[in-house]
């Protein structure tokens, strides 16, 4: 199971950093700084490609840790 959650981990972040750069329905939905912040806008766009960073480089190491 934590091979699974590791592994969504690093496909969040994925996707996370892809939706600084391509806009399309799914990054737009999947945006970190839209969920949390009320006014999200273009100037806290810049927080998805440092958090999805953060969020895949844990899952990943946690990925190598593990095994």
């Amino acid at each position: 199971m934590d091979t699974i959650v590791n592994a969504g981990a690093i496909a969040y972040g994925a996707v996370l950093v892809a939706g600084h750069f391509v806009r399309t329905p799914v990054t737009e939905a999947l945006r970190i700084d839209a969920l949390f912040i009320p006014q999200a806008g273009e100037s806290s766009r810049l927080l998805n490609p440092i958090l999805g960073l953060l969020v895949a480089g844990y899952g990943a190491w946690s990925l190598w840790a593990g095994a």
